[in-house]
């Protein structure tokens, strides 16, 4: 038997280790002398002598910092001290391989090392903290759905005027004399919708080591080609048949993700730091993982680039849509986190009854490739169960003109319409496979209906009883406005307890440029979605509010797209949290126009510990007044009962000055309730009203006791890691039927569990028997008094 682990996830570096290993306390170095541990941001088996690699960050300060703080600091005198640790680290560490090396945003290198030796390494006088080498991919979330040059309309890239971009050109600013840097898997730099983009000088690629940025072609014996750079640039820039956010802008692309759209982030902040030093002024980083933590390597040098002026634009993530889901880079605490918006779209109600009566309460419209498609949806059907809907379980399958009912699991909704598709089914019906509600995909392949884990067995028991007909009836429900995509990550992030996203832009059925590597059809176009796709029309944003104010910090950059951005309700009328849209959807020409900026755009009172009476701190905000008049502001607050904003009502800000608003902010506990609570600042002038969003902790934030769980097959084992934000008593893994959802067994059980990442191994028998041919749901459990987590992992099949 074989067994195969399927999971899609972009976390997919795993370091396999006691979480023990690396706990704050000193190290003797080799010495035998003691010597204070640097900061370790990862677990190693500290047994092998496996080589991993990782970033080293140097006590010595980075050009950016030092010049932030006011200090000197050149290349040569930093590559010194440098070179001082290198060889401490060489003469400690016998197996020790320097690979990139940093400067300007960053200041240290990655390294290559025997697992065994990284304690040493940590040791070293001048390191100040160690990182992993994560895998960081691309952040969309299917593949291209390609659109053929017969089939394109230019009237599908609608995101680009939906946002003001139409009104910005209008008014003179095209992006023109703006430099954006697409960091990403390259950029076709000869499609003819880009390449007047492109200078002589186009960037560099950091995969092939050379200064032609091209996307990987198809054919590349290390992996699958891309596409992924070329959809964002030309979101953000494209001058022909496709308009992106900022057609006149100057592009640099970054070659730092690979064959398959993979790269890790030794590239990634070289990507940055070559970005900074070649003069952009903003840089788009459409990639990402799901570890949710502010202090790591790439958000560290995004810090920085910020600080030195450049505008830093990152998606937000695609593992939407529970709260703590962002992922680095979008957890940097300046660069501009980005999540993904879904534009105006008629709702439609589904019904589906059964020959033998059976009720589907759950059935609901999931996605479709157009609404005529889906109005042709009604009436008789066939359908035929086609498992997970892979391509293979549609084989020996009579699927034409059928409905084919589909489980949920295994390969993306895409896949499973596309697979339908091509077997020639009408439609698609997928079912859940746990219990909850699926989300919705829009753009799928064909007319596809949504239901319940329930309701699927209702039409599986349908089949079994010989009966194969259902009838579908779809009809218009109402229209819906602009909404947050259902997969979108939302936050906020852990230990700093930020919000984010930081704005939204539309990232569903993107439709932008892609490679065709063909010189004789070099006109390609794409359909694709995910917060990669959003975060490039921000980038394109920015890139007109600088053209149309020179002189703006990035700070100011960021906050006149947060204050002017369009408040965002969901299908039902409700306001969406804080933590899914940020401020807002991005308004470009307001943006540029506003005459009052609130920094920081967003506000987190971080946590109050006292259970009980009252806890009172003192924060505060900053009013700019770019305008030449004279203004006076008001000032009030809207959140929870039991939490009080207290400052004076009236603040008066002469022209072109700044105003700090201090104010206090008090938390009643005996008032309210533990948790997570929003609120709103509003600041008025007349008509003119800007809110900044704020969250506040009571006692223990509402973080799950489990995320990021990473798993992989080694030898006989299941091994894997999980975090733990704020530790757990009891840990263990819950190993279900795939198909049923029937608890099978509770292995790899461990208790007082510390806060961070837990590793652990499963010999993959239950009851001391090996598994048997199936597929099974392997999920990771954990509880702390009254509170528990299940978190959903991969499959696993034996067969």
């Amino acid at each position: 038997m074989q067994s195969k682990l399927r999971h899609y996830f972009i976390y997919s570096l795993i370091l396999l280790l006691a979480i023990s290993t690396f706990s704050g306390a000193g190290f003797a170095n080799g010495s035998g002398q003691n010597a204070s541990l640097s900061s370790v941001h990862l677990d190693v088996n500290e047994t092998s002598s496996e080589p991993v690699t990782v970033i080293v960050e140097l006590e010595a300060e980075s050009i950016a910092e030092a010049n932030y703080r006011g200090k000197s600091q050149s290349k040569e005198g930093l590559a010194a001290e440098r070179e001082n640790v290198i060889s401490s680290i060489e003469a400690a560490v016998s197996s020790a391989t320097i690979n990139q090396e940093y400067d300007y945003v960053f200041s240290g290198f990655s390294v290559e090392v025997a697992q065994n030796e990284l304690h040493e390494l940590a040791a070293v006088a001048g390191v100040k903290a160690v990182y992993p080498n994560e895998t960081y991919e691309v952040s969309s979330v299917d593949e291209a759905e390609l659109i053929d040059a017969e089939s394109f309309s230019p009237a599908m890239m609608d995101s680009a005027p939906f946002i003001g971009s139409d009104l910005a050109w209008d008014a003179g600013y095209t992006g023109e004399g703006v430099t954006v840097a697409v960091i990403d898997t390259g950029v076709d730099y000869t499609h003819p919708e880009l390449a007047d983009n492109f200078g002589d000088y186009k960037g560099w690629d950091f995969v092939d080591n050379n200064d032609s940025p091209q996307e990987t072609p198809a054919g590349d014996p290390r992996g699958d080609s891309t596409n992924h750079g070329t959809h964002v640039a030309g979101t953000v820039a494209a001058n022909g048949d496709i308009k992106g956010v900022a057609p006149d802008a100057t592009l640099l692309a970054y070659r730092v993700l690979g064959p398959g759209g993979s790269g890790t982030t030794e590239n990634v902040i070289a990507g940055i730091e070559r970005a900074v030093e070649d003069g952009a002024d903003v840089m788009n980083l459409s990639l990402g993982n799901t570890t949710n933590d502010p202090d790591f390597a790439t958000s560290i040098a995004l810090d920085w680039a910020m600080a030195e002026g450049v505008v830093a634009v990152t998606s937000n993530g695609n593992s939407g849509p529970n709260n703590w889901t962002v992922g680095s880079p979008g957890t940097s605490r300046e660069a501009i986190s980005v999540g993904a918006t879904q534009l105006p779209y008629n709702l439609f109600s589904a019904q589906i009854a059964t020959e033998g009566g059976a009720e589907l309460e759950s059935a609901a419209v999931m996605g479709h490739p157009g609404e005529d498609k889906l109005k042709e949806f009604n009436g008789d059907f066939e359908f035929v169960h086609v498992g997970y809907g892979e391509a293979s379980d549609f084989e020996g399958v009579d699927a034409e003109g059928k409905i084919a009912l589909i489980s949920r699991g295994e390969i993306p909704f895409v896949d499973k319409a596309t697979n339908a598709k091509n077997a020639g089914a009408a439609g698609a019906i997928i079912y859940n496979n746990v219990e909850g509600v699926q989300p919705d995909v829009p753009g799928l392949a064909v007319p596809t209906l949504k239901t319940s884990l329930t309701d699927g067995q209702k039409l599986l028991a349908e089949l079994e009883a010989g009966s194969n007909t259902v009838n579908i009836n779809v009809e218009f429900d109402r229209e819906v406005g602009e909404t947050m995509a259902n997969f979108s990550s939302r936050g906020p992030v852990m230990n700093n307890w930020m919000i984010k996203p930081d704005v939204s832009a539309p990232g569903v059925a993107i439709v932008s440029t892609v490679p065709t590597h063909n010189p004789e059809n070099p006109y390609g176009y794409a359909s694709l979605q995910g917060t990669s796709m959003s975060a490039p029309h921000v980038a394109g944003a920015a890139a007109l509010v600088l053209q149309a104010n020179p002189d703006w910090s990035v700070d100011f950059v960021k906050a006149a797209l947060m204050n002017t951005a369009e408040k965002l309700y969901d299908a039902d009328g409700v306001i969406y949290p804080h933590n899914s849209q940020g401020a807002g959807s991005i308004r470009v020409l307001d943006a540029i126009n506003a005459e009052t900026l609130i920094t920081p755009g967003s506000h987190s009172f971080g946590v109050f510990t006292k259970e009980k009476g009252k806890e009172v701190r003192s924060q505060s905000i900053t009013i700019n007044n770019l305008s030449d008049e004279r203004k006076r502001y008001s000032f009030n607050f809207e959140g929870t009962e039991g939490i009080k904003v207290m400052n004076s009502n009236n603040t008066q800000v002469q022209p072109g000055r700044t105003q700090d608003i201090n104010f206090r902010v008090q938390v009643d506990a005996s008032k309210t309730e533990p948790g997570y609570h929003e609120g709103v600042i509003t600041i008025s002038k007349g008509d003119e009203t800007l809110q900044v969003p704020t969250i506040v902790f009571v006692q223990d934030p509402d973080y799950p006791l489990l995320n990021t769980l990473s798993l992989a097959l080694e030898g006989g084992n299941l091994v894997g890691t999980v975090n733990a934000p704020g530790g757990a008593e009891h840990f263990n893994l819950r190993i279900r039927d795939a198909d049923t959802g029937e608890l099978l067994a509770e292995p790899a059980a461990a208790s007082d569990i510390a806060p961070g990442i837990h590793s652990f191994s499963w010999d993959m028998t239950i009851d001391d028997q090996p598994l048997t041919e199936g597929n099974y749901q392997i999920n990771a459990y954990a509880k702390s008094g009254e509170f528990e987590t299940e978190l959903a992992g991969p499959t696993l099949t034996i067969e």
